[in-house]
């Protein structure tokens, strides 16, 4: 087993973190005291410097590395700026991968390269208003007509809606109850019969997000990602989205910990710096004990998805501990800076909102449990029984 990155992940983090500390850090000041999404020319910039689609095929577009290359690249953006790190995130493990991994040829041609390239990006709309964690009960209906599918429904929380270009859409096929009738189609933003509403404004996690909703959208069948009965391919898929969750969550601890560790060295109460103090030594060792052993658990699962897709039980572990992680280091990172942590002039008030977005976004730290706890019994537990 490997525990040290390879000179080249070493020169794409280095990379990555210059670019975070001479311009990103600023940026995320100025972008979250305005409410401000991250401008589309960024996608340019990003996409010059060869940050999206690192992992997917350079037939496409793509620089051909390993979800591990896209974690590592996440984790250093997020650290300074989890909205930057959102984007990556998109572009390397998100929907984008669905289409890589299940799409026909002319799908991929379609799609990847614009992704690669910064002409799009690509969200997921999975969330109805009666269907979160019981995805299955999504009611969101496409019916082939001719050579189109018509569409109907609502999705809630759709990541990137209406800002996104693109979308893949998990829909109801077939009358066939529960995931047996589910699949997905790709749905261009542009598409008639497509709407939005109004944008939903969270605690943190500051990005286009809003309702999406279908009305009598007829989408080519060209378009059918994943035929009725592949709900387990979607679901398998999305493992690598949860590593991109988990990502942003280890990159923002990773800021809370510098913040908290800087700021121990700097302040002086009683006079001597509070990182004399061992009530300050005991949290920042906390903090850097999980920190580590999120990017443990994260980086197995990343560096075992290869190319390909992630593990199952690795990719929901890393997850649903990172998200706990994420929490519990950003809280002591604001004890740590006192009165300072909690002002909105200190970014680890930000770190703490964003961070704490992460364990319900993706798949409740809850259901994560429950998945967890399926995959080692090796059994289904049935939430309607």
């Amino acid at each position: 087993m490997r525990f040290q990155l390879n000179e080249e992940q070493k020169m794409l983090k280095e990379m990555v973190h210059e670019l975070g500390e001479k311009e990103l850090k600023a940026k995320e000041t100025e972008w979250e005291a305005n409410n401000q999404h991250v401008p589309n020319d960024y996608r340019k910039k990003f996409a010059a410097l060869g940050l999206l689609g690192i992992a997917l095929p350079s037939a496409y577009g793509g620089q051909e590395l390993s979800a591990l290359d896209a974690v590592i690249a996440i984790e250093e953006i997020a650290r300074v700026s989890p909205r930057c790190g959102r984007l990556l995130f998109e572009c390397n493990l998100g929907a984008v991968r669905v289409i890589e991994q299940f799409g026909t040829v002319d799908q991929k041609q379609k799609y990847i390269p614009s992704v690669c390239n910064g002409d799009m990006i690509i969200g997921v709309a999975m969330s109805e208003p009666e269907a979160g964690s019981a995805v299955t009960d999504l009611q969101t209906k496409a019916v082939l007509d001719g050579d189109y599918f018509v569409v109907n429904g609502q999705k809630r929380f759709v990541s990137g809606a209406p800002e996104f270009e693109a979308y893949v859409v998990y829909v109801r096929l077939s009358g066939e109850r529960g995931a047996k009738g589910i699949g997905s189609l790709i749905i261009d933003r542009d598409t008639s019969g497509v709407s939005f509403g109004k944008q939903q404004l969270f605690l943190g996690l500051y990005a286009p997000r809003c309702d999406m909703f279908f009305s009598d959208c007829r989408v080519s069948k060209k378009n059918l990602l994943v035929k009725e009965g592949g709900f387990k391919k979607l679901i398998t898929a999305f493992d690598l989205q949860r590593c991109g969750n988990a990502a942003q969550c280890l990159g923002i601890a990773q800021g809370a910990l510098e913040c908290a560790m800087e700021y121990s060295r700097e302040r002086k109460q009683f006079g001597k710096p509070i990182c004399e103090f061992q009530a300050i030594q005991f949290m920042l060792a906390d903090m850097a004990l999980r920190v580590e052993a999120a990017r443990l658990l994260l980086y197995r699962a990343a560096a075992n998805a290869g190319a390909g897709l992630a593990v199952p039980l690795e990719a929901n572990l890393a997850k649903c501990f990172a998200n706990e992680m994420v929490r519990e280091v950003t809280g002591m990172a604001i004890q740590i800076l006192g009165g300072y942590g909690y002002s909105k002039e200190s970014p680890v008030e930000r770190m703490f909102r964003d961070g704490w977005g992460y364990g319900i976004a993706g798949g409740t730290i809850e259901m994560q449990k429950i998945t967890i706890a399926s995959l080692l019994l090796e059994r289904r537990f049935d939430q309607r029984r």
